[in-house]
């Protein structure tokens, strides 16, 4: 049994690449953790004070976000561990997924007009991060 590491940003648009991910889990037997990364780098400008405020915010809902993918894995019988950290999403994959021995890292990505990063960009991304870690990455290209 093995570890899938899933990167998730929460929220109706992360659903189909959850339930794919804890289909994923059931079928090979896998154990899951769902990754939330805040990022609040995009606040470098912005008094100390505001960023510590946001940064709580963001803290709180990857939390709340997390428990519902946790609450939809138990749904379908798997018991998925969560995992929220503050830095860049690429050192905090890499981070997370030598913690915990994966053996898996899937993103997702929307086709839809809504789709957060485009293609090509997110297949550097992933090659990166597989050759960093030594760990397939997979990215579930899922129809809005």
């Amino acid at each position: 049994m093995g570890m899938i590491l899933c990167a998730t940003r929460g929220g109706e648009a992360s659903y189909p690449t959850q339930d794919a991910v804890i289909a994923l889990a059931k079928k090979q037997g896998d154990e899951l953790v769902f990754l939330y990364v805040v990022d609040v780098s995009f606040l470098n400008h912005t008094a100390a004070p505001l960023v510590v405020d946001v940064e709580s915010s963001l803290e709180k809902l990857g939390e709340f976000q997390l428990a519902m993918a946790q609450e939809r894995a138990a749904a379908q019988g798997i018991i998925a561990q969560t995992i929220v950290r503050q830095g860049s999403l690429r050192a905090e994959l890499v981070s997370v997924a030598k913690e915990i021995g994966a053996i898996l890292i899937v993103m997702g990505r929307s086709l839809g007009p809504d789709a957060a990063f485009e293609e090509s960009a997110l297949q550097v991304f992933a090659a990166d991060l597989q050759s960093e870690t030594g760990v397939e990455v997979r990215i579930l290209e899922i129809s809005d």
